[in-house]
């Protein structure tokens, strides 16, 4: 089963960029649909963006033309460009695999998740 690592969250200015990043081992995210999620405390993981098994992209609504989901399998790392943030995308971002790559925003997809990294985005 693979491992994910995550790491690039840092404190940014609203209207601000950030690129956060997945590094997978153990296996190839080849194997996977790859998908990032966020959770604020107390509250239910958000499905933010994922490919599908075709490697077509869901992306969610609150996210769409502002992040873009990327990968490449030769460094075997997942990556989430985030772009024009606002203060409501504040959230612990995972990274996390999916086996059977159905309804791939919803996280009960999933099988192996990050630890997660922090996204503060201030105004």
């Amino acid at each position: 089963q693979v491992q994910l690592a995550e790491s690039g969250g840092d404190s940014v200015q609203a209207g601000g960029s950030l690129r956060v990043s997945c590094a997978a081992s153990g296996d190839t995210i080849r194997r996977y649909c790859m998908g990032w999620f966020r959770q604020l405390s107390g509250q239910e993981r958000e499905g933010v963006a994922a490919f599908d098994s075709d490697e077509s992209i869901r992306y969610a609504d609150s996210v769409k033309g502002r992040f873009t989901i990327s990968k490449d399998t030769a460094k075997n790392t997942l990556y989430l460009q985030m772009s024009t943030l606002k203060p409501e995308d504040t959230a612990m971002y995972y990274c996390a695999a999916s086996r059977t790559c159905f309804r791939v925003l919803d996280e009960n997809s999933y099988i192996s998740w990050g630890q997660g990294t922090q996204v503060t985005v201030s105004s």
